[in-house]
């Protein structure tokens, strides 16, 4: 086990020593405690080394130590690219480092960085890409693939319980380091209802590891007046986004907080930023305020002789904090020439100095030393001096964290005086408080909090007292030498092993403006989203295009601002299963059962025979005596009142004011795209009460839709989703007729009494039932809804009087065979009635329905494709749903539905084509096995086109 060697209390702020945790590192048994991290329990026992780079395999430890770089991305258990340096430890955790050849140690691909020249940024598009390098593409390609990538997803991951939430607040404060907890102060003594959220598992920020005694009191201070103020604090939570109307995503463990917000205060700091030098990746090599997180946080020490890189105040902070842990400090290298502050005593200051070159020796396993040079305009001079440490801490200066307020509008503005990014245009519904906002000083950072909060309590309409607001507190940022180093490795992007020159020879192949640099290097791309990468990219873009980095700005802002698991967006990954009242028939039938939606229903009820001929003997019955299918998954809707008409009549494209009392309507939906949505049937009960179905996936959707509609007409109708309150059963073939009538005494099922496209209440098997008389199989068929309590009763009933079973193979087979398309298998996203042969359906007397004028709109444009029909004599001609239709060697379709019809003795199905292609022409299928087979175009109406039997 290796040796842990801790710096003395108190330091480790956050680990428990008297909790031992015990983990395995590539193999290898470690020793931590509780609230150790991976990184910090690792460097605690001398391990650097966390993973290896993406493109040229170099070693890499941990920069920022706080979750915002690739550098310690690491396997844990079957979960890829997590941040070391957050995930804390648990016993028997297994962690492996990624994306290396053997060992991590020694790593057989880190040959590739002997070869970086001959791979510099977009080789790949010149090498593998053009019209004669077809052959050579796929002879590499396949390998290339195989390497690409951190990590190994594992498909029996264990099942992990995501699920979401609502919060509401006055004021969301994001961040809770001491401008949050002084805005999240301010705004609730204002009055205000405050949500107060931090990524870190305390409160206090950068004072939990920055500042000393003075840090340490403003945080114990702050942290109680919280404690006792109307605040609530989530901690370990990340706002990860920001939406229209102040919406923000929070995401706690595996929860995502939908969080909508009356103000959002901004607190989120600013990220260190590294300093570009040839081997600035080596381990060894971390942020200031990394070193400083290691010590304070989890009593690491970091190195044993250190060198301290700096532009600002920190880094001498820093120098003192080493100094205090008993680390030496070698160096303080610092790029301003007349700085006035000063180093721990008996520590060598280079001032107007920067580090030009970092050496690691052999494999660049750790850092041996680093060469100084002075600084000169905007060089550095050749002649400097080497200095032996094996830790340096750079203190390079700030980049302010804006995602959040950019992805709400904001701006960023450079400043060519002091080299920082400030956030400007900031929305009226979103104030920044502490670094984020350009202050860093503690006394100016807390006031800057309260000014932030009050005016966001402010703007609710509270009464908040007036803060002044400070103007600044100097620069902590340098305008840094960005020289390329004539044997490269001065590391722009640590994510995409990208370098300056790659950068340079972005915009030498013409691609001057940020965004295309961005597509072209990848750089920004990377998980870390270019926190370190945006500031020393859009320098170089200025220097190389003649501009002001003011005028190249930064790449666009989008959520999210972390990783997040798939899950989180997923929410509750609990399979839904809703079962008919007929399920349990349907199982003791022999039933193969299968989920559609979140319903069970019946594919087929298991013969003797094989599986398709057990579906022919479904549908053969169905067309020779009478059969009965399963249709409780139906959506019901009940709507009722004097307006129940003109409410279908605004939604559906047919008219339903002058349909009669006892008929039965086709019903037809459209969006405001003018493509369709649904389908179903409306009964009209009443003159004021209609009985509306739907599909089963579609019913919620259309019900959302009716309420919201409604909303805004204001008619005088009320919609009841009943699909839960009732049952159903179709039954139908030749013999339906006399079957139902032998089963009810107040229904007359006669042809006369009972027509086509009508419906009736009574009973059924002495049950209170709705029937429909419809055709989707094309024979005489019957919907019959009953009380949901009453299904079984109303199954096993036809059952015991002579109706077979069928399942929805068969009930697929039944309606392509009459011409009946499904919604969402026949039709796509894009189809309007007319592509689809519905244009019958489409009112034209109407003065508006939903998706009226965007249906005429696109009718004068012309279709580009129409659902037709086609048949061919071969069984099994490869012909199989979504091959293409081809026109000549250009994909103009492809096949929606396809069956073999053991009715007709022919395979048959329905295909989009081009509008040109008319009945008794020819289309041309690409088969499964790469054929083309011709076949005719035909009327889609293959079975009884008269209508004569379902009419019957």
């Amino acid at each position: 086990m290796m040796a842990d060697d801790r710096l003395p209390a108190p330091f480790g702020s956050r680990i428990d020593r008297s909790r031992p945790v015990t983990f395995r590192f590539e193999g290898t048994a470690c020793r931590g405690y509780a609230g150790d991290t991976i990184a910090s329990a690792l460097m605690a026992s001398g391990r650097f080394v966390l993973s290896r780079s993406f493109k040229y395999h170099r070693p890499r430890g941990c920069l920022s130590m706080a979750a915002q770089d690739s550098n310690g991305l690491v396997q844990v258990d079957r979960e890829p690219n997590v941040f070391a340096d957050s995930r804390t430890i648990e016993n028997g955790m297994l962690v492996l480092g990624q994306n290396y050849s053997g060992s991590l140690d020694r790593d057989r691909r880190a040959i590739l960085d002997r070869f970086a020249r001959f791979m510099p940024v977009g080789f790949y598009y010149r090498t593998f890409w053009g019209p004669t390098k077809g052959a050579f593409l796929k002879f590499w390609e396949p390998m290339i693939r195989k390497r690409t990538g951190l990590g190994r997803v594992s498909l029996d991951a264990p099942h992990v319980d995501y699920d979401k939430a609502c919060r509401f607040c006055d004021v969301l404060v994001v961040g809770a380091g001491p401008a949050g907890l002084s805005a999240a102060l301010a705004a609730a003594q204002a009055g205000a209802d405050v949500l107060l959220v931090d990524e870190q598992p305390k409160p206090g920020g950068a004072l939990g590891y920055t500042g000393g005694e003075e840090a340490a009191g403003a945080r114990a201070r702050l942290v109680g007046e919280i404690a006792a103020a109307n605040v609530s604090l989530m901690t370990n939570a990340t706002c990860n986004g920001w939406y229209a109307d102040n919406w923000l995503a929070v995401i706690q463990g595996t929860r995502l907080y939908k969080v909508r917000a009356g103000q959002v205060v901004v607190a989120t700091g600013a990220f260190e930023q590294p300093v570009v030098f040839r081997n600035n990746d080596l381990p060894g090599i971390m942020l200031a305020s990394a070193a400083r997180r290691a010590m304070h946080l989890y009593a690491v020490r970091p190195g044993n002789r250190a060198v301290v890189l700096t532009c600002n105040a920190g880094g001498y902070e820093t120098a003192a904090d080493l100094a205090d842990a008993g680390i030496e400090v070698a160096a303080v290298v610092d790029a301003r020439a007349a700085a006035s502050d000063l180093p721990p005593q008996g520590v060598r200051v280079f001032r107007g100095h920067g580090i030009v070159e970092a050496d690691g020796g052999r494999r660049n396993r750790h850092l041996r030393r680093v060469r100084t040079a002075r600084i000169s305009g905007d060089r550095y001079e050749k002649t400097g001096e080497w200095i032996d440490c094996d830790l340096l801490c750079v203190a390079g200066g700030y980049m302010p964290v804006y995602q959040l307020p950019l992805q709400a509008g904001a701006r960023l503005d450079y400043d060519d005086a002091t080299a920082q990014f400030h956030i400007r245009q900031v929305p009226a519904g979103m104030k920044l408080a502490g670094a984020v906002n350009g202050f860093y000083g503690l006394d100016a950072v807390e006031r800057d909090g309260a000014r932030a909060g009050n005016a966001a309590a402010a703007a609710l309409g509270l009464a908040a007292a007036a803060a002044p607001v400070d103007s600044g507190t100097g620069t902590p940022n340098f305008d840094w030498p960005l020289q390329a180093h004539p044997r490269g490795k001065d590391f722009v992007d640590f994510d995409e092993d990208l370098q300056i020159r790659d950068i340079e020879n972005a915009i030498a192949e013409g691609y001057s403006e940020l965004e295309l640099v961005k597509r072209f290097s990848t750089v920004g791309m990377g998980p870390s989203q270019g926190r370190h990468a945006a500031l020393t990219t859009s320098r170089i873009v200025a220097g190389k295009t003649g501009r002001t980095v003011a005028d190249v700005g930064v790449t666009t802002a989008r959520p999210p601002f972390t990783a997040e698991n798939l899950g989180v967006l997923a929410g509750p990954h609990r399979t839904q299963c809703r079962r008919t009242p007929m399920h349990f028939r349907h199982v003791e039938a022999g039933a193969i059962m299968q989920p559609v939606g979140a319903w069970w229903r019946p594919s087929l009820y298991a013969g003797s025979g094989p599986r398709q001929e057990t579906i022919e003997a479904e549908v053969s019955a169905v067309r020779r005596d009478v059969g009965m299918l399963d249709v409780s998954t139906l959506g019901g809707l009940e709507v009722r009142g004097p307006e129940a008409a003109e409410l279908l009549n605004r939604l559906y494209t047919l008219r339903y004011d002058t349909q009669a009392v006892g008929r039965v309507r086709y019903l037809l939906l459209a969006n405001e795209m003018g493509s369709i949505v649904d389908d179903g049937v409306a009964y009209r009960i009443a003159e004021d009460h209609f009985y509306v179905t739907s599909t089963t996936g579609a019913v919620g959707a259309v019900y959302r839709l009716m309420l919201f509609m409604n909303a805004q007409w204001g008619l005088a109708v009320d919609v009841l989703n009943a699909t839960a309150v009732f049952a159903g059963a179709n039954v139908t073939g030749p013999d339906a007729r006399a079957l139902l009538s032998a089963l009810s005494d107040d229904i007359d099922f006669s042809q006369k009494a009972f027509p086509y496209l009508h419906g009736r209440t009574g009973r059924i098997c002495g049950v209170p039932a709705r029937v429909m008389r419809i055709g989707f199989t094309g024979e005489i068929s019957y919907e019959i809804h009953v009380p949901w309590s009453n299904g079984e009763a109303l199954w096993e009933c036809l059952l015991a009087a002579g109706a077979r079973p069928y399942g929805l193979e068969a009930s697929r087979i039944l309606r392509l065979e009459k011409g009946h398309i499904i919604i969402g298998q026949d039709t796509d996203a894009m189809t309007t009635p007319e592509q689809a042969g519905l244009d019958w359906a489409v009112s034209r007397k109407k003065d508006d329905f939903l998706g009226k004028r965007s249906i005429e709109q696109r009718s004068r444009l012309g279709m580009d494709r129409r659902l037709v029909g086609f048949e061919t004599a071969w069984r099994d001609s490869g012909i199989a749903e979504s091959c293409l239709v081809m026109d000549g060697d250009a994909p103009s379709g492809f096949v929606t539905s396809t069956c073999w019809s053991p009715t007709l003795d022919r395979r048959i199905g329905l295909a989009y084509a081009s509008p040109d292609i008319r009945e008794g022409g020819i289309i041309s299928i690409r088969t499964r096995s790469g054929s083309v087979e011709a076949v005719p175009i035909v009327p889609p109406h293959f079975f009884d086109p008269q209508n004569a039997r379902q009419e019957a």
